[in-house]
């Protein structure tokens, strides 16, 4: 299967990919990198979670969207100190620790998935659910993007995603009622589009990430599935351009790599933040395709699997990542 390099997001890098001056990125090392990994065991998506919300594809469609209406920024901006917590007798780190915190809250009996909730939750109550290590950094805006979304779907959508979700072709894009394309324009919270020199790029990180995550839980279970799931894309965050560095694909201007060492932020919207997030969406695309041309009669793997292969190894790696205060990722 090779990679749709006109889909909507692939197509609106390529004035950052052309311009870059920050991140350039090494295919010799890339190509490197696709035959030793080529022959890794990739994990077939088969419905099992970190945690055990049930098996109502209505509660699995409002879990998965609640999740990444706030994944985003587990950092401390200032300490570079990673939100934890501890859960059923584990420690949990970055947004896996988010997840334990939804569990534990959702088995106490707190309706966190409910419209009406999210509308009205508080900063107090938000900091009682989401306990951990360090106060989870941005929750000013963790709590207002709660609010606004919740009152959106109290207004629209019988207060549940999954009430927007059915309402929605099962595509990515379908002449503008596909799934991606009516969560970024009615939640502006997903609306991740990046200006570059004038052009406007598409990221849509969270949007992605939470289609891709109903398709992975419904789709095995036979309740719902992403009828265009190739065309979605790496879910550009703080964490791939780690490990797309430490294997040498990413290398960086001097004054990049000072700024990430020395975790001075990033400013969004910045030609480094734009170019950092971009290569990476353009590198997992590429490093795609040619994993999959070494793994003839298999089934062609799809880009978020790869960018999981990198987000799972170094999520909670030392090597410093950059910076950005963002909500989007």
């Amino acid at each position: 299967m090779t990679v749709n390099w006109n889909s909507p997001v692939l197509k609106s890098l390529e004035p950052v990919l052309n311009n870059a001056k920050l991140v350039h990125i090494n295919k010799e090392k890339l190509i490197d990198v696709a035959n030793w990994m080529a022959y890794e065991e990739f994990p077939k998506p088969d419905g099992s979670m970190l945690f055990d919300f049930g098996n109502d594809p209505d509660v699995l469609m409002d879990f998965t969207m609640v999740v990444n209406t706030m994944n985003f920024a587990f950092t401390d901006f200032t300490t570079g100190v990673k939100f934890e917590t501890d859960y059923q007798g584990k420690r949990w780190c970055d947004s896996e620790a988010m997840l334990a915190c939804m569990h534990r809250a959702i088995n106490s009996g707190i309706p966190l998935f409910s419209g009406e909730y999210l509308a009205n939750l508080t900063k107090e109550q938000f900091n009682t659910i989401f306990a951990g290590t360090i106060q989870m950094p941005m929750v000013d805006e963790r709590v207002a993007i709660f609010n606004e979304v919740g009152r959106v779907l109290v207004e629209k959508y019988q207060g549940s995603y999954h009430n927007f979700v059915r309402s929605c072709s099962p595509r990515l894009y379908d002449q503008g009622n596909g799934l991606l394309e009516r969560l970024v324009t009615e939640f502006p919270r997903f609306n991740d589009v990046s200006d570059y020199h004038g052009n406007k790029v598409q990221i849509f990180k969270l949007a992605q990430l939470g289609i891709w995550g109903m398709h992975l839980a419904l789709s095995p279970r036979g309740h719902w599935k992403l009828e265009d799931a190739s065309d979605l894309t790496a879910f550009a965050d703080y964490i791939v351009p780690v490990g797309l560095r430490v294997m040498g694909i990413f290398e960086y201007a001097k004054e990049l790599e000072d700024q990430i060492n020395n975790l001075q932020e990033v400013k969004r919207d910045s030609d480094a933040e734009v170019e950092l997030r971009a290569s990476s969406i353009y590198c997992i695309a590429l490093l795609t395709e040619e994993i999959n041309k070494r793994r003839p009669g298999m089934t062609p793997l799809l880009m978020p699997q790869v960018d999981f292969r990198f987000w799972k190894t170094y999520h909670a790696t030392h090597w410093p990542h950059h910076l950005t205060k963002t909500v989007m990722y």
